[in-house]
């Protein structure tokens, strides 16, 4: 056996005590290229990582340490806000908690929008975490 495959073998053995959340980093990254009204070629250029690394992402691939590193600073994310743990759910009131600051703090958005926002996100959240 390769000792690649070994590895390989080993990781799969053991239960992860956490997992990053690439679809989720994807999504943000996403959102912080819309928000500058950037290409996938201009994320590729400012952050220093090669399109082909952005293309093997939005197929549901991770990205390498560096690359992770070059477009969190990018996108002014931190790689922690990905990490899933295993381990008992947290009450829906952190999660809610944390959007509702979100909302709130938005410049963009005004008392009203950031309070309809927030209704139709409690709404749809307490909708699909039933569901799990």
């Amino acid at each position: 056996m390769a000792v690649a495959e070994k590895r390989e073998t080993e990781r799969k053995g053991r239960p992860k005590a956490a997992q990053f959340d690439s679809d989720g980093f994807f999504a943000a990254l996403d959102a912080a290229r819309q928000d500058r009204r950037a290409t996938w070629k201009e994320v590729a250029d400012e952050s220093g990582v090669s399109a082909s690394t952005l293309t093997r992402m939005a197929q549901g691939k991770r990205p390498d340490i560096d690359g992770l590193a070059a477009l969190t600073a990018w996108a002014g994310l931190t790689a922690d806000q990905f990490v899933r743990f295993k381990r008992t759910p947290k009450k829906d009131t952190d999660t809610m908690k944390k959007i509702t600051t979100y909302l709130r703090s938005d410049p963009n958005l005004s008392r009203e929008a950031a309070g309809a926002l927030e209704e139709l996100v409690k709404a749809t959240y307490a909708r699909l975490r039933a569901r799990r």
